[in-house]
């Protein structure tokens, strides 16, 4: 069963792994609604939570660089 999230903000949303760092550095950043209308843009279907997840983990330098965040000044 597949379960697609259509309704979530990326502060509600509890990510694992590679993950949960991407996240933190998306909210450290202040973009939290900038990612969330980003997601909405290239998934207006919804995703689900692995979905979601594995972007933040496997894809995080396109999702950063997307954002505007330079992962050199968050270290």
């Amino acid at each position: 069963m597949k379960i697609i999230i259509d309704d979530m903000s990326l502060r509600n949303f509890n990510a694992w792994s590679g993950g949960q760092d991407t996240k933190e550095t998306i909210l450290n950043a202040g973009k939290g609604d900038e990612f969330d209308s980003l997601i909405e843009e290239l998934y207006p279907d919804g995703l689900t939570d692995t979905q979601l997840n594995d972007l933040l983990w496997f894809d995080s330098e396109y999702v950063l660089e997307s954002l505007g965040i330079d992962e050199s000044e968050e270290e």
